[in-house]
């Protein structure tokens, strides 16, 4: 028997209050055969994000199911889950173990993600677990997952690639965070001039080329990254104003370069080239909408809801790769602001409030125990 498992996890804090949501449908789509949801105390998104998974396909176990389609909107569990990704925070490491164990009890599983908006039913659920822990219940259904794993182990996965060490004063967050252990920094540039940064105008999938001027401004920044030294890796955009960026920085640090599409600026479709003026005269309606409503995009573009998705993920991707050390990000103007988005926790609208200059340095922090923190934005004291 086939069913599909959709799973999903919060947390109100991150690490905060938690629950998971877990419903298992037949092979249709069209009948719900179980439902899992559990407030789990405090812990961290991904954390529940694996619980939910583990509650369903317990779930799915217990209805004799030999077949399991697994649907999530957390990239990081389906990525690990399918093999794609490590697995090197020691506190996703057990859970891991565990949903594997339950994978192998079955004849065939495959895992997909999805859109949030597609994992409805299990988030309504991981909600109402959170929600009645709120009022002073416990919200539970039967045979749901195991208690919450011990509180976070600070010391290192041993699957972990080697880094330089961050300095003493940075093994722990500022204090009033409660983050702790050694963070993931990701050292955020902002490739240098082009063409069309020249005349501001929209440059999302296109490939300009650096001007002269770019060229200095990518030197400036990777002589200012050099000269602060412990970089344990350096990711980018494929796009190749980001690779030249990256490139003068990595032939100073001596390392190689490593794309991550996830980092690739938004696509603006047929804005691609126009300037603001253009593009709101052109298409008035729709491109008022679009600086309001971030779930509407360009003509035959991108939105930056579906840029966020991508973002995340691939911020998660380089937090699991690499663990604790610095790791150079060198990306566009909107999935940078889109980190920071992340790290701090807030809504859409500082990706139409705040400003990134080209070749601008930025910094983000992101810990194993789900906290994050922004200690830096914008900084360009090495162009002047």
């Amino acid at each position: 028997m086939l069913v599909i498992v959709e799973a999903d996890g919060g947390s109100r804090g991150n690490p905060g209050v938690a629950g998971y949501g877990s419903v298992v449908f037949d092979a249709d789509h069209d009948a719900v055969l179980a439902e899992r949801k559990e407030y789990i105390g405090r812990a961290t998104n991904n954390v529940a994000e694996y619980r939910g998974l583990i509650a369903g396909l317990k779930a799915a176990r217990e209805l004799g199911a030999d077949e399991v389609s697994v649907r999530m909107d957390s990239k990081l569990v389906v990525e690990q889950m399918s093999g794609r990704w490590k697995v090197k925070h020691p506190d996703m490491i057990p859970l891991a173990q565990q949903a594997r164990d339950l994978v192998a009890g079955f004849s065939r599983v495959d895992f997909a993600w999805i859109p949030r908006k597609q994992n409805s039913h299990a988030d309504r659920l991981a909600n109402e677990a959170m929600d009645a822990q709120a009022e002073g219940q416990v919200a539970t259904t039967p045979e749901a997952a195991p208690p919450a794993e011990k509180p976070f182990d600070t010391a290192p996965s041993d699957t972990a690639p080697s880094a330089p060490a961050l300095s003493k004063k940075d093994e722990t967050g500022p204090g009033w965070t409660g983050a702790m252990g050694k963070p993931t920094r990701l050292l955020l540039v902002r490739h240098g001039q082009t063409a069309l940064s020249v005349d501001r105008r929209y440059s999302g999938r296109g490939n300009p080329e650096l001007t002269a001027l770019g060229v200095q401004q990518a030197d400036r920044v990777a002589h200012r990254i050099a000269s602060r030294g412990g970089i344990a890796a350096i990711v980018s955009s494929p796009l190749s104003r980001a690779r030249a960026t990256a490139g003068a920085i990595a032939r100073r640090v001596g390392l190689p370069v490593h794309e991550v599409e996830g980092f690739t600026e938004t696509d603006f479709g047929e804005w691609e080239g126009l300037t603001f003026s253009e593009a709101s005269q052109r298409y008035p309606e729709l491109h008022r909408a679009w600086m309001s409503d971030t779930s509407v995009a360009p003509p035959g573009g991108e939105s930056f809801d579906a840029v966020t998705e991508r973002v995340r993920a691939a911020t998660d991707q380089v937090v699991s790769e690499y663990g604790p050390g610095n790791v150079v990000v060198v990306s566009h103007v909107t999935p940078i602001k889109t980190v920071l988005r992340h790290a701090l926790d807030v809504g859409p609208s500082i990706l139409f409030k705040l400003h990134l200059d080209l070749a601008s340095l930025s910094m983000a922090e992101f810990y194993a125990d789900g906290g994050s923190s922004v200690r830096l934005v914008n900084d360009t004291n090495h162009l002047s």
